[in-house]
């Protein structure tokens, strides 16, 4: 391949297409009218416009996508995450029309598409799986039955889900038909399937995920693990490599089940499979994701490999170059997401303009990021900005670096998760390795974000100062009340 497209936006755009330049490959990117002076638009070798902002109309355009790729000769399309990027029928489309779909095939992303049917391929393979219905429900009676046997608490989980939608916790038994309907609706909503199934909910559970590699020759391995634990609304916020809780032992198990998986649906590329690890070191499993994962930095630190490349070579028919006992753990590694939300807030999105944006460097600090200081985050798309990565000797090493990278991290204009990534990196819990997925629900409130010091009252005290000394002095030598009024930004950034 000479030539590749990237159908996505933002920080992945961006970051495959400098992974594809070191590799001597031409880059092109589609981009939405918001996007039109983004960075990774300027950064590819071509651009082209696809369409208005909403996603439906510009990078859900398969077929504008691959209409475009015939015309500027390109052999290959990278789809990133998100977007297109697990979507069977656009990974045919693009083979069927001669081009190279950077990942695996559509027969492998049907199968571990459907969790019903990723669930009944691990069954089969003697993966530890998480106590349940064997398929989809849709009668309450049948449920109810199910939710006897299984035991409560419990999940109704749409089998085309992600990201948390279609998900509802059960406790008990008068819930599960208010709560059937709810995930049935949603999950009908956002995926176009109302397919939902039940499964036991874990006690203290933790998200392991195991990072796959495999080739068109029959070579696969594991690239060890992640812990995804810290999460709001089953979306991950921090990100580790490796987890401070697996023994050798337990992650050559679950490495082995992760191979099996991939091998069973005859994977090919970068692939995540997803397990729930209980309070008593049980591990099940929940999923395969069939693309790069946003956290894949963190892997990439620990083993000193580029998954993208390795993408890359694999789309070109190139055999690992690489066994399983060629790869070795270097160190630790730390990965937070920088997002435009506002913890405060239910971390609800946030929007505005990138007042002051910089970013923080360093010996084993790393930025993935697809904005620029002066830049409007946009309505339309994920509110991440960036992912800040840090690399450590040790897991305390990588914890202290990523402090400094967060306090050197200058965000003015809209409100981010920096502050309650700091507050998750210094509490017990987390430092102790003593936390799961109920994190923020066990252990954070608003009010622990407030300032405990006296910041915001001596910057309102040097505000009050100055407006009475204006009443002395011409208005163009004070501070104006639209001065004062705009030094509420982020001063919460003082502490």
């Amino acid at each position: 391949m000479k030539k590749i497209l990237i159908a996505n936006r933002g920080e992945i755009a961006l970051r495959v297409m400098r992974s594809a330049k070191e590799m001597g490959i031409k880059t092109v990117a589609v981009f939405s009218e918001a996007d039109r002076n983004a960075p990774f638009v300027r950064y590819a070798d071509e651009a082209v416009c696809i369409g208005p902002p909403p996603s439906s109309q510009s990078y859900l355009q398969g077929d504008k996508i691959i209409s475009i790729c015939k015309e500027l000769g390109v052999e290959g399309i990278h789809p990133g995450y998100g977007f297109l990027s697990e979507n069977a029928d656009f990974a045919r489309k693009v083979k069927n029309a001669g081009l190279i779909f950077i990942g695996p095939s559509a027969e492998s992303m049907d199968m571990m598409g459907d969790k019903l049917s990723a669930k009944a391929t691990a069954k089969k393979n003697k993966v530890p799986m998480i106590p349940g219905s064997e398929g989809a429900i849709s009668d309450i009676k049948e449920a109810v039955k199910v939710a006897r046997e299984t035991g409560f608490p419990l999940l109704i989980k749409a089998s085309a889900g992600g990201g948390g939608k279609g998900m509802r916790l059960v406790e008990k038994e008068s819930e599960i038909e208010e709560q059937m309907k709810m995930a049935i609706s949603e999950a009908t909503s956002a995926f176009g399937n109302g397919a939902v199934f039940i499964e036991k909910y874990a006690s203290g559970p933790r998200h392991i995920e195991i990072q796959v590699l495999a080739d068109n020759h029959g070579n696969c391995v594991y690239l060890f693990e992640r812990e995804c634990s810290i999460q709001r609304r089953h979306q991950k916020l921090i990100e580790e490599a490796p987890s401070s809780v697996l023994t050798e032992e337990l992650r050559e198990r679950m490495g082995k089940c992760a191979v099996d998986v991939a091998k069973a649906c005859n994977y090919s590329g970068a692939g995540t499979v997803e397990f729930l690890l209980d309070d008593q070191m049980n591990f099940y499993f929940l999923e395969m994701n069939t693309r790069l994962q946003v956290e894949h930095p963190v892997t990439e630190m620990i083993t000193g490999l580029d998954l993208v490349k390795e993408q890359i070579k694999v789309a070109r028919n190139e055999k690992l170059s690489f066994t399983q006992k060629d790869l070795k753990i270097n160190g630790h590694a730390l990965e937070v997401r920088v997002c435009a939300e506002d913890p405060l807030n239910n971390f609800l999105p946030d929007i505005g303009k990138l007042v002051i944006y910089k970013t923080p460097s360093g010996p084993g600090v790393r930025v993935d990021d697809g904005f620029e200081e002066g830049m409007e985050i946009p309505i339309f798309y994920d509110p991440m900005i960036s992912k800040l990565v840090v690399h450590g000797k040790d897991r305390a090493e990588a914890i202290d670096k990523m402090l400094r990278a967060i306090a050197d991290y200058k965000i003015v204009g809209v409100e981010t998760t920096l502050d309650f990534c700091a507050f998750v990196l210094k509490h017990k819990a987390f430092t102790s390795g003593k936390f799961d997925t109920g994190f923020i629900k066990d252990h954070f409130t608003p009010e622990l974000l407030k300032p405990k010091n006296s910041n915001l009252d001596t910057v309102a005290a040097l505000a009050g100062a100055l407006l009475f000394e204006s009443a002395k002095k011409p208005l163009s030598a004070s501070l104006t009340s639209d001065t004062v009024k705009k030094s509420k930004w982020k001063t919460n950034r003082l502490n």
